[in-house]
C-alpha cells in the first residue's frame, strides 16, 4: 500500500502518538498528515508525531472533530501517511502572522528555488498545493486570493478548529505549533490527483446583492440598499427575529459557471448580518436551498471512482456546519459510511479553501 492511516482516541498525546505509529508498522513515509482535537496540547502532539516520524515531513492542524473511513470521531487523533510511490517530492512553508499581513512571495521564491520552476509555469496536474490556516484569523480570503493571483497550481484545504471553543487554532509543522499562521504544502504527485468539491445546495431564483459592506468584519449592512438582515428575511419570507434559524437551511452562494460557492451567515448584529467568510460590496448572491448532504456527497465520489477506476486515499476537508447538520439529523454514521471502501481521513473545519474561502462545504483531495 502507498497510502495508509490509523487513528487513536487515547487520552495521552504519548499514548495515541504510539498507537498511530504500532499501526503503521515499518511503513516508509515520505509525508505524515495528521488532524487532532484541540484537547491535546498543541505544542506536545506536534513535537511527539515529528519524533517518531523523524525522517519525513509531519504537517497538520487542530480540529473540531475528526474523520477517517466509516467513523466520525471527536477527542481523537486522525493520520495519514503518503510514500515516495504517491509523493515524488514535498516543500512545507509557514507563513506567520497572517492577521495583520498575507506576504506570500518569499515563499512562492522557496517552492521556485526547491523545484526549479517559476510558480506561474508550474503544471497544475502535476503540483498540488495544501493549505492549512488558522480558522479564527478571518485571513482567509486574502491568501487565496494572493495565491490564485501567482499560479495555476490549486491549492486546496481547510481552516483549523478548536472544537467549538473559538478560543485559539493551531498548525503543525514538523514538531512545532503555530497560531495565526497557515502553512502551505507545495506537492509533485507521482500518482495523479483530483479534486470534488460538494455543498449539497439547491440554487433558488431569488438574488441578494451586497450593496454596503464592512469587509474587514466580513459583516453585510445592506442588501439591495436595504437593511442586510431586513432584505435577507424578506426575500425568504420570514421575520427578521427569525432570520437566523433558516440561516444553516439557507445560506448565500456566489455562482461561478452555474456552481454555488457558499458563504454562511453567522448572526444577525442589529440590522447588519456577520458572515463566516468575506462578501465583496457589489457582489451578487444567490440565496441556497439545503438538499440531500448524504446522497449529494455519495454521488461526487461515486463520479470520481468511476473516473479513477480506484482511488487510493482522500483527504476531506468538512465544514463544521456540515457536521452539525449531520448530528442534527442523525445521519453522521451514515455520512462516515460514504468513505468506507476508500483509505479517508480529514476533519471537521471553519471554512474550506479551494478557489478562495468558502462555507458548508466538503473541499477533497482524491489521490489515484
Amino acid at each position: 500500500m502507498n497510502i495508509i492511516k490509523a487513528k487513536s482516541s487515547n487520552k495521552t498525546v504519548k499514548g495515541s502518538v504510539q498507537e498511530i505509529k504500532t499501526t503503521f508498522g515499518d511503513f516508509e513515509p515520505r509525508m505524515v498528515l495528521f488532524f487532532a482535537s484541540s484537547n491535546y496540547k498543541p505544542e506536545e502532539i506536534s513535537a511527539e508525531m515529528k519524533s517518531v516520524f523523524p525522517s519525513c515531513d509531519v504537517i497538520g492542524c487542530s480540529t473540531s472533530g475528526e474523520i477517517i473511513s466509516g467513523e466520525m470521531l471527536k477527542d481523537s487523533v486522525v493520520v495519514m501517511a503518503f510514500n515516495s510511490d504517491i509523493l515524488n517530492n514535498v516543500k512545507i512553508e509557514v507563513i506567520e502572522g497572517i492577521s495583520n499581513d498575507v506576504d506570500i512571495s518569499s515563499v512562492f521564491s522557496s517552492f521556485e528555488s526547491f523545484y526549479g520552476e517559476k510558480m506561474s509555469e508550474m503544471d497544475y496536474k502535476k503540483y498540488l498545493g495544501m493549505v492549512l490556516v488558522d480558522g479564527l484569523t478571518c485571513a482567509e480570503e486574502t491568501l487565496m486570493e494572493n495565491i490564485g493571483n501567482k499560479t495555476n497550481v490549486f491549492f486546496v484545504g481547510g481552516s483549523a478548529g478548536d472544537d467549538l471553543k473559538f478560543e485559539t487554532t493551531h498548525v503543525f509543522v514538523n514538531g512545532k505549533s503555530y497560531s495565526n499562521a497557515a502553512l502551505l504544502a507545495l506537492m509533485d504527485v507521482r500518482s495523479g490527483f483530483d479534486i470534488i468539491k460538494t455543498q449539497s445546495f439547491n440554487v433558488l431564483d431569488k438574488t441578494l446583492v451586497a450593496t454596503k459592506v464592512n469587509e474587514a468584519t466580513r459583516e453585510i449592512v445592506e442588501f439591495n440598499n436595504e437593511p442586510a438582515a431586513v432584505a435577507y428575511a424578506n426575500a425568504l419570507g420570514v421575520s427578521v427575529d427569525n432570520l437566523s434559524s433558516h440561516f444553516m437551511s439557507n445560506p448565500l452562494g456566489l455562482m461561478i459557471d452555474n456552481e454555488p460557492y457558499v458563504r454562511s451567515p453567522q448572526a444577525v448584529d442589529g440590522s447588519s448580518v456577520k458572515f463566516y467568510c468575506s462578501i465583496l460590496e457589489g457582489m451578487e448572491l444567490s440565496i441556497l436551498e439545503s438538499a440531500n448532504i448524504i446522497e449529494g456527497t455519495a454521488n461526487a465520489l461515486q463520479k470520481k471512482v468511476e473516473e479513477f477506476g480506484e482511488i487510493s486515499g482522500l483527504i476531506n476537508f468538512n465544514c463544521i456546519l456540515r457536521t452539525l447538520d449531520l448530528e442534527s439529523s442523525g445521519k453522521s454514521q451514515e455520512y462516515a459510511e460514504i468513505f468506507n471502501n476508500i483509505p479517508t481521513v480529514g476533519f471537521s473545519t471553519y471554512g474550506e479553501q479551494y478557489l478562495g474561502h468558502i462555507n458548508q462545504t466538503a473541499t477533497m483531495i482524491v489521490f489515484k
